[in-house]
Parts: C-alpha cells; structure tokens; sequence
C-alpha cells in the first residue's frame, strides 16, 4: 500500500474517481478536501500507483481497526474491475482543471436539486451552527451521547460547513452537518418542529452550497 502525498499525484487521483461517480463517492469527498486545504488532515492510501484498484481514506498516521464512516475516520473503497480505466490525463499547461460534475443520485440517498416546495415559515431563518452547539448535537445524534462524540461533532463543527434553520431568537430548529469525506451528516429536525419540510429546506440549500463549491452532496 503506498500513501500518496505528492500533489500532482492527490489531483490526478480526483480527476480519476471523479470519472467513476458515482461509485467513488465515499472518497472522492476526502480527497477533495485533502487537496483543498486538507482541514481534517487526511492521507490517501492506494494499493498501487499509477493503476489502483483500491483506495482508502484516512485521518494520517491512522491504523486500521474496523471504525469506519459513522464518526469514524476510514473509508476505503475498490474500483470495480470493470470500471478500471487509466488515470485522467493532467491538464496542459495553462488548462484549468475540469470541474466535478454535479451527481444526480447514488446506492447513497439522491440529491435533492428542486428548490423547496413551500417559503419558509415568518420568523424561520437560514444560519449555520457553532461549537456553541455541540451539545445539543451531540444528544441528539443517534451515534452520540459519549465524549469520543462530542469531539467528533465539535470538529466537524470547527472545519466543515454547516447549515441550520432557526427561529427568530436564534434557536436551531433543524440542521445537516458535512463530514472530512464530504457526506451529509447529522441531519435532525426537532421533534416539535417536524412534517414543515424544514429538512427539504436544508438538504436543498447545502447541495446547492456544496455544489457552489464544487463538491457533490449525498448521505
């Protein structure tokens, strides 16, 4: 297994799992980040180079041991043998890099690309959360309720965007969160709040955010 730290090398990585969307999904995510500012401090790992068959994602220096997406920090992934093709060629000098095509639906929940249905409620805002947060999240997660949680939340909290609705005193009413592998995470509607659409709400606006940035957005 070799870890790939040269940059020409992570970029041509994306370019090629970009081509194999959407399977590639639980890493192109990761290696997106890792070659854009690499918050979570990730690290690639292939199982050869140039023609891989096999990619894992991971938080650098990280062993494996079986945690796996769900707050954990790993998630490897195989090109099926049938879909193996050539690594994208690198743009020519002065050519910029395509953009990632936006992805319509997976084995992963689909993309929600309609605007909602109905306008918010009066007094129903659109916000992001803060560390100030975390707790809140972390009884609220289905995966929380530990401290090894609460660092996760708080980290995701602290490098990855975040979307809320709240009301007009600053409240979250209902929220997403964005993982170190581009996954949307975490996404809760209080229990008094629910059948308002407040969910579609803020599905729909983090895809548009994220593809605004040029990440696919999928849970």
């Amino acid at each position: 297994m070799l870890i790939l730290t040269c940059p020409a090398q992570l970029q041509r990585l994306e370019e090629t799992l970009r081509r194999s969307l959407p399977l590639a999904l639980p890493v192109y995510g990761a290696v997106m980040n890792i070659n854009r500012g690499n918050p979570a401090e990730f690290e690639v790992v292939v199982d050869s180079w140039p023609n891989f068959g096999a990619v894992l994602a991971r938080r650098s220096r990280e062993v494996a041991s079986g945690a796996m997406g769900r707050g954990g920090h790993m998630v490897p992934w195989h090109m099926p043998s049938g879909l193996r093709t050539p690594l994208a060629p690198s743009p020519s000098p002065g050519e910029p890099p395509s953009r990632p095509l936006p992805v319509a639906g997976s084995r992963h929940r689909p993309l929600l690309m309609a605007a909602p249905r109905h306008r918010l409620a009066p007094g129903v805002r659109v916000g992001s959360l803060s560390p100030a947060h975390v707790d809140l999240l972390n009884e609220t997660w289905t995966y929380g309720g530990n401290a090894r949680s609460r660092r996760y939340l708080a980290e995701l909290l602290e490098l990855f965007p975040s979307l809320c609705l709240q009301d007009a005193t600053g409240q979250p009413l209902c929220w997403a969160l964005t993982d170190p592998f581009g996954t949307g995470t975490h996404g809760y509607t209080l229990p008094a709040q629910r059948r308002r659409g407040l969910m579609r709400a803020v599905l729909t606006l983090a895809t548009q955010r994220a593809q605004a940035r040029g990440f696919p957005y999928f849970g």
